[in-house]
């Protein structure tokens, strides 16, 4: 289909991109637009749904015209999308009852806190692979049910609808026809049985949350809908669904157990391909499912590890310290230095996750000399990123029993060299980082087109893949050993608490 493209759109937590990818997977024109972040109360996060839809029209639409496209060039439709974010809409009216709750909003946590004295915790891991945490978006949906008498009445009459983004954006796209999602943001809500593949009727009775409101749950490759042809100009099959960090395992061609992906942002997202295994983990890791393609029936499970500051040390450098002026530079100042000189940064700014969960540790700088400058410093920063990428991996190792041979990256900071070389001396695996680093964009392609004909094999996508770069290991264990072991004394520093994985 040499004519042919797929729209994948990236629908993300500040702003919406819209690639055109052609059938050898390059992309062929990028549309990316902004949207408000608001802040109602302090730890509080909202998104306007209508601007969200406004803005990936837009996207949509600029990524045509910039590559001078019609609809009817368009095979089929991807979406991916920021994960847990909460709508509630009027399945008459199509207007939000409030603004969405964003993942990132801490206001439900009391909810949680009631919810683990309840001796909710081991069930609900046991059921969604999830800890009770206000991130996810089951307390996000009874908080807007519970905000108004009105609002509680008009769901359980069955006047709402609730979806995360992607079914927010499918709703609106196929004309308010198609109220779906897929299985893998389903996953994200703490409402839904990984291991039954349903709504999970006793977590929505805890909530109180009536059924009426749940999208239908889908693979997440195949045809769900098409596009309302007064949208873009023709009827388009919308035909991959997928969280956005799923959607990167995908886009990097993980399609193998034990293959695993890290997303370099403000935080790192870490996930490993586990098969159709879902592995319960042991250190603090987040069981939650890959994808599911409805041409295979099968489901791909994943170990998810977060990592909650990793570019954001940079940034801290920048914005509050003042001895960068672009994240840029790291890299040179870095690479000054023939070695760390023993300064280690440990970035707990708001406690440590993933294997330590330590909510009060905070952050900590150890080895400073009198000759400790600011190349110590962005080194010691960049290297905190790889150590923390470390300490996730093992434990998903330690968890599945599966040995990583290599690390696929992308993200802002995969483009830095010398954290991505430090990567691959501090694993001893090597890292690949690809050609086209927008793999949360790629994923939601390929999903669509193969849910669309537009491919027809895993094996043609992984043939596809272009890398940029592959990093080898350039140190000995000794001194591989001897470096993770300094870091480990420093994060004991940190802690408030003893942790068994030191």
């Amino acid at each position: 289909m040499p004519n042919k493209y797929i729209l994948a759109i990236d629908q993300g937590t500040t702003g919406t991109t819209a690639l055109l990818i052609d059938h050898e997977g390059k992309a062929i024109s990028r549309a990316y637009r902004e949207f408000t972040q608001i802040y109602p109360q302090p730890g509080w996060v909202e998104h306007d749904p209508q601007e969200i839809w406004a803005v990936t029209l837009s996207v949509a639409t600029q990524a045509l015209l910039q590559a001078n496209l019609k609809s009817s060039d368009i095979h089929a439709i991807g979406i991916t999308n920021q994960r847990e974010t909460t709508v509630v809409w009027d399945r008459e009216t199509g207007m939000p009852v409030s603004n969405a709750i964003v993942w990132q909003c801490r206001r439900t946590a009391p909810i949680c806190e009631e919810m683990k004295k309840a001796g909710w915790s081991p069930k609900i891991s046991e059921k969604t692979g999830l800890v009770i945490d206000a991130y996810f978006s089951a307390t996000k949906l009874a908080w807007i049910l519970d905000s108004s008498p009105a609002i509680r009445s008009q769901a359980e009459q069955g006047q709402f609808l609730f979806g995360t983004i992607d079914s927010w954006l499918l709703w609106k796209l196929t004309g308010g026809k198609v109220h779906a999602t897929d299985v893998t943001n389903a996953s994200r809500t703490m409402l839904y049985n990984i291991h039954q593949l349903e709504w999970d009727k006793e977590i929505l009775s805890y909530f109180s949350i009536p059924a009426s409101l749940l999208p239908q749950v889908c693979s997440s490759s195949e045809i769900y809908g098409y596009s309302d042809p007064q949208l873009l100009g023709n009827e388009i099959p919308i035909a991959g669904l997928a969280g956005d960090q799923q959607a990167a395992l995908f886009g990097q061609t993980c399609f193998t157990p034990g293959e695993a992906k890290n997303t370099y942002g403000t935080g790192c997202f870490l996930l490993m391909n586990t098969g159709q295994q879902a592995v319960r983990s042991q250190h603090g890791l987040l069981t939650t499912i890959a994808w599911s393609r409805k041409k295979e029936g099968q489901v791909y499970y994943a170990l998810e590890g977060s990592i909650f500051i990793a570019g954001a040390a940079v940034q801290w450098l920048r914005d509050e310290l003042r001895i960068i002026e672009t994240a840029a530079e790291t890299e040179a100042l870095a690479e000054s230095l023939s070695g760390n000189d023993g300064v280690y940064l440990v970035p707990a700014f708001v406690g440590m996750g993933a294997p330590y969960w330590d909510m009060h540790a905070r952050g900590t700088l150890i080895g400073l000399t009198r000759g400790t400058g600011r190349a110590h410093l962005a080194r010691a920063a960049l290297e905190s990123i790889a150590y923390q990428t470390m300490d996730v991996l093992e434990a998903m190792q330690r968890d599945s029993g599966i040995s990583l041979q290599t690390l696929n990256v992308d993200g802002g900071a995969a483009a830095n060299n010398f954290l991505m070389q430090f990567q691959t001396d501090i694993l001893g695996v090597p890292v690949e980082r690809p050609i086209n680093t927008e793999s949360t964009a790629i994923g939601a392609a390929y999903l669509a087109g193969l849910g669309s004909g537009f491919w027809h094999s895993l094996e043609e996508l992984k043939n596809m893949r272009q890398i940029d770069r592959r990093f080898m290991p350039s140190i000995g264990l000794d001194q591989r050993q001897r470096l993770q072991q300094e870091w480990h004394k420093a994060v004991k520093c940190a802690l408030t608490i003893p942790n068994q994985a030191l």
